[in-house]
C-alpha cells in the first residue's frame, strides 16, 4: 500500500502485519497521512495512536468515511511527523462533539 490508498479522518477494516511478520486484522481511524507513514487510532485495541508504515498493511478490506460531526479531534501537533521521528505509539484522547465529550 501506500498513501494514495488512503484519506484522513476515515475508518478502515484492514489486514496488518504485527512485529513478527504475521497478518492480523486490525480496525482504524486515520488521523494524519505522511509520506511513509500514517497516524491512527486502534479502534479495536487500546485506542493508543500509533505510526503505521504503509508497506505493514497488506489489504484494505473496508472504508468508511466519518461524518464532520463525528470525527475524533486531537491537537495537530500531536500528528506532526516531528513528533513521531522516535515513537511508534502515544497515549493521547481524541473527542467527538457527536458523543458529547
Amino acid at each position: 500500500m501506500d498513501k494514495s490508498s488512503f484519506r484522513e479522518n476515515t475508518r478502515y477494516a484492514i489486514a496488518l502485519k504485527d512485529d513478527s511478520g504475521k497478518l492480523r486484522p486490525a480496525n482504524i481511524y486515520v488521523y494524519k497521512l505522511h509520506d511513509d507513514f500514517l497516524v491512527a487510532r486502534f479502534t479495536d485495541r487500546s485506542g493508543t495512536l500509533c505510526k503505521i508504515a504503509y508497506t505493514d498493511v497488506t489489504k484494505i478490506v473496508k472504508t468508511v468515511e466519518v461524518d464532520a460531526s463525528a470525527r475524533f479531534v486531537v491537537p495537530e501537533i500531536l500528528l506532526s511527523a516531528k513528533t513521531w521521528q522516535g515513537r511508534t505509539s502515544m497515549q493521547a484522547y481524541g473527542s467527538s462533539p457527536r458523543v458529547g465529550k
